[in-house]
């Protein structure tokens, strides 16, 4: 049986990071049998990051790296879908994960009202005594991150209006169908889907969630995608 190093479930969903339940809908659509492992220390990991795949033969880190091996095993998240479509998916695919996913690591990790709820839940392994100076260098080391990436270089009123160019390519697909490139759920979904979902479960009222929430089209993709691969 393979089996899925995540991070722990968190907000509601079945895991706090995108990239993992990302993961996790790829392997359940896939067909193949397999278990979730929760960590919250991916320093002994490959790349030092999760999501991770344990598989008869070696571990198999990154979602892109995952979702190659998986369909070396004969899984196709886009059946059907023509070579433009393909194109399309991997353009929504790159949108979310090294764009979209940049603002919801912001919209936790800088915001003082969610600080303490991500620190509270991320950092139990850590002893007490030594928990708020470790976890606030964490902290000061993943802003410091998201300023070399560029996206908290930003004011607010300009990342607004980068999120919303975004959401709008998203939502121009799902006018068209109930997912974004046909009837049914393909690889562009898992990962466009985690990244809304993420936006819209930080344990805040945020501009952020309340974006999503107030939006029924997205907000109703979001569920329709949890409805169409369910995860336990």
């Amino acid at each position: 049986m393979l089996t899925l190093l995540t991070f722990p479930a968190a907000f509601g969903l079945f895991s706090a990071s995108p990239f993992c339940v990302k993961t996790a809908l790829m392997l359940q659509h896939s067909g193949q049998r397999w278990q979730r492992s929760d960590m919250l220390d991916p320093r002994k990991m490959p790349h030092q990051k999760l999501p991770v795949l344990r598989t008869p033969g070696r571990l198999v880190p990154d979602s892109d790296l995952i979702r190659d091996w998986l369909e070396t095993q004969g899984a196709d998240f886009d059946k059907g879908l023509s070579d433009v479509q393909k194109a399309q998916s991997r353009a929504l695919i790159r949108m979310a994960e090294e764009h979209l996913y940049f603002q919801v690591v912001l919209d936790r990790w800088g915001n003082d009202e969610v600080w303490p709820i991500l620190r509270d839940l991320f950092f139990t392994e850590i002893p007490a005594l030594i928990r708020r100076p470790v976890s606030n260098s964490i902290r000061k080391s993943v802003l410091k991150g998201l300023g070399a990436q560029g996206v908290s270089r930003f004011s607010d009123m300009e990342r607004k209006d980068r999120i919303e160019r975004d959401l709008e390519a998203i939502s121009a697909f799902l006018w068209q169908s109930p997912f974004l490139l046909g009837n049914h759920p393909t690889a562009a979904d898992m990962s466009v889907g985690p990244v809304l979902a993420s936006m819209r479960a930080t344990p805040a009222d945020t501009p952020l969630t309340r974006r999503i929430k107030q939006d029924n089209l997205l907000n109703s993709y979001v569920d329709r995608m949890e409805q169409a691969i369910p995860l336990a």
